[in-house]
Order: structure tokens, then C-alpha cells, then sequence
């Protein structure tokens, strides 16, 4: 049966879906939710968002305060503000989901930041937010960290949805693709239906490039200058050259022959920082060359408006360009620009980064839990690991 794609018709979201590219909301929050009707087809939570939203948003602050009368301590709200977000968005998206036979419409969520290099933490966390979410398009984020890898192979074969995040070179890439296969052909040993296990793997090519091109600026060099803007390209031809190579093998057909759906490579553009026009002129080229089958593109909220107007697209710019990308890399490495020592250096400052967000959130849930409980109610300043989660009670009215 035909896919139905959500949006206005010859819109370019609606444009990007037809050419197999998923564009996706990038740090949706309460004040921006995704949308289907806007042609957005899946949403991926950042918890600078969360952050933000627990500290200013009317209908978090009042989910806080029903949350406080029952004496949750803050693992627990921080849990019921992700899990409502989650099924909000996965709610939201369920006519691309619907549309789209399960290839698409899906909406992820991070976990706690702490656990990132504990694998049986993660996998248990990961299961708790499943639970909590009670959604069939409901995908866990989990960080490509070594942990984070064995985590994701647990929770691929307990047969939840997985997204592998915080990944920024194609080395990496690879290894997490390769830790899905194997989550998949351990889900498929359990027995579970494969279906129904979806699997999405990022690649921040945007930062990537961002990284590299402030390296090519302090060289100063025209030879330089010549390859600023090429990483981002570069990087997803040789990601995306590993996953039809991977695609083509017999471990991928014999995962495809029990039911397995191809992985979605999420292509992270950048810009959430950048909102002015040189910012959103960079995404802007950037989703132009980022397009071919099978793949997303997550496009904060402060240039999804712009890419929805001024996109312009010219056909699969990925496939079979690897040549051209081996030699765009190879000019960078012989400047003394390693692409794959400046992803190491992202990675390292996005966990920061991370680890920093999920503690403003954490903050932010304990004080208003405290502020709103009532006195002598001492439980709330626990710091202890996430706990068990409360099933079905996420304090919202």
C-alpha cells in the first residue's frame, strides 16, 4: 500500500519525504511541539528543552505541583515530565506513524545524563521510560558511548525502540550500526517480532563541520578556505556508503527475511544555536546535501520555518559519492585537520554538555518540588539513581 505523506503538498518538508528524507523536530518543547500538519514526520527531545520547560512552562510547573502533593521524589517527576513529553509527541506523530505503515513517525527521549557510562543502568532506565510512554512509536535515545553501545544492544533485544545519539564521526557511526544488527539478531533469538522494533541512528554532521571549518579559519590558507562547508557532505557519504554496504550483506537479509525494518540515519544539521541568517543559511545547504532513502534530517525549531520556505532540492546528493568524500577528507587530514580527532573533542564536550543539562533539570524538578511540598517533607533533596518508576502516574491532571 502506498505511503500517505502528511503536510502541504509541494511544500519542501513535503518534498524531503518524497525523496525518502524524514525531516524531524529537533528539541521540541511544550511551547513548540511537533506537528504533523507542518509536514514534520518524527521529533527527538533535547534536554536543554526539558530544562527550559521545567523551569518556565505553565503546564509543567503545574504537573510539578501534583507531583509534589503525592511526595514524588525528583527521579520520579523528572521521569513523569519525559514520559508525558514522549507520549505527547508520540501522540502527535501517530498519523505519520499510521500513514506511514510504522516506517515513520516516531519521537525520542534521552536518559538521565548520569548513566552514560553504566550499560546495565541504561538498559534499565531505557526500559522504565518505554513502559512510562506506552507508545508503539516511542524510541529511547541512548548515547554511543561504549556503555551506551552495550546498552543499546539490551534494549534492541528486550524489543524496544532504540535511537543511538551523540555520534559524530563515521568510525563511530559504524560501530552503532553495527551494535543495532547485533541487538536485532539477539531481539529475533528472544523471539520478539521485529516489526515492531524500530531502530534510528544519528550522525551530528552539522557540528562536525562547524568544528572543522573554525580549525580551516585559523589555517587562514585559500586552500583552506576552499574546503570549508565540505565535512558535513563528506561524513554522510561515507555513513551512509557503510550502511548500504551493511544493507547488502546477509546478516542484514536475514534480519530483513524475520521482519527487520532498515535502520533511520538521522542526519543532525546544527543551527539550534545560530538563529541568525549566516546560521540558517549553513542548515539550509546542508539539507540540500543531505538527501537519500532511508535517511532524517533534525532541524531545530529556530530554522525548521526556514527550511519549510526556502528549501531547494536537487535529487539523492549520497549515494555512490564516496570517491569524491574519501578525497574531500583526505585534503583535510593533509592540512592537519583530523576529522576524526575533532568528532573525539565533540563527543567528549557533548557529554559535558549533557551531563550539564540533565543536572539544570534535575535542579530545576527538585526546587520546585521542595517550594511546593508540604514542610517537613524531607524526601525531596534525595540524589540517589533513578528508582523504580511510579507506572502510570506522571502527576498531570
Amino acid at each position: 500500500m502506498a505511503e500517505h505523506v502528511i503536510g502541504t503538498a509541494g511544500s519542501p518538508l513535503h518534498a524531503l519525504a518524497a525523496e525518502g528524507v524524514s525531516p524531524w523536530l529537533d528539541g521540541p518543547s511544550r511551547d513548540r511541539p511537533a506537528r504533523a500538519a507542518e509536514g514534520v514526520r518524527g521529533a527527538v527531545s533535547d534536554p536543554g528543552a526539558l530544562a527550559a520547560d521545567a523551569a518556565g512552562h505553565d503546564g509543567c510547573r503545574e504537573q510539578l505541583r501534583h507531583l509534589a502533593q503525592r511526595a514524588a521524589a525528583p527521579d520520579t517527576a523528572v521521569l513523569a515530565l519525559c514520559a508525558y513529553d514522549l507520549r505527547s509527541a508520540c501522540d502527535a506523530l501517530r498519523p505519520v506513524f499510521d500513514a506511514s505503515h510504522g516506517l515513520d513517525g516516531y519521537a525520542s527521549m534521552d536518559l538521565d545524563a548520569r548513566l552514560l557510562h553504566d550499560s546495565g543502568a541504561t538498559a534499565a532506565a531505557a526500559a522504565e521510560l518505554h513502559r512510562a510512554a506506552l507508545r508503539d512509536n516511542a524510541l529511547v535515545k541512548v548515547p554511543a558511548t561504549a556503555a551506551g553501545l552495550t546498552a543499546a544492544r539490551a534494549c534492541l533485544e528486550r524489543g524496544m525502540g532504540t535511537h543511538v545519539t551523540e555520534v559524530f564521526s563515521v568510525r563511530r557511526h559504524g560501530d552503532a550500526l553495527d551494535a543495532c544488527l547485533d541487538g536485532l539478531e539477539r531481539a529475533r533469538a528472544a523471539g520478539r517480532d521485529l516489526t515492531h522494533v524500530p531502530v534510528c541512528v544519528s550522525l551530528a554532521v552539522g557540528p562536525l563541520e562547524d568544528a572543522v571549518d573554525a580549525r580551516l579559519a585559523a589555517l587562514g590558507t585559500a586552500e583552506a578556505d576552499a574546503l570549508r562547508g565540505t565535512a558535513a557532505q563528506a561524513a554522510a557519504r561515507l555513513a551512509y556508503r557503510a550502511y548500504e554496504e551493511r544493507l547488502a550483506g546477509d546478516r542484514w537479509r536475514a534480519l530483513a527475511r524475520a521482519g527487520a525494518r532498515p535502520p533511520r540515519l538521522l542526519w543532525h544539521v546544527g543551527g539550534g544555536h545560530r538563529a541568525d541568517a549566516d546560521g540558517t543559511a549553513r542548515v539550509l545547504r546542508r539539507v540540500e546535501s543531505l538527501v537519500a532513502w532511508g535517511t532524517g534530517v533534525a532541524l531545530p525549531a529556530t530554522v525548521l520555518d526556514a527550511v519549510a520556505r526556502a528549501g531547494r532540492l536537487r535529487g539523492d546528493t549520497l549515494s555512490d559519492r564516496h570517491g569524491p568524500a574519501h578525497a574531500a577528507l583526505t585534503r583535510l587530514e593533509r592540512l592537519g585537520v583530523s576529522v576524526e580527532a575533532t568528532a573525539a573533542t565533540l563527543t567528549a564536550h557533548r557529554l559535558e554538555r549533557l551531563t550539564a543539562e540533565w543536572t539544570a533539570l534535575r535542579t530545576s524538578v527538585t526546587e520546585q518540588l521542595q517550594a511546593t511540598a508540604a514542610p517537613g517533607s524531607a524526601r525531596h533533596g534525595t540524589t540517589d539513581a533513578p528508582e523504580s518508576a511510579r507506572r502510570g502516574h506522571d502527576g498531570h491532571p
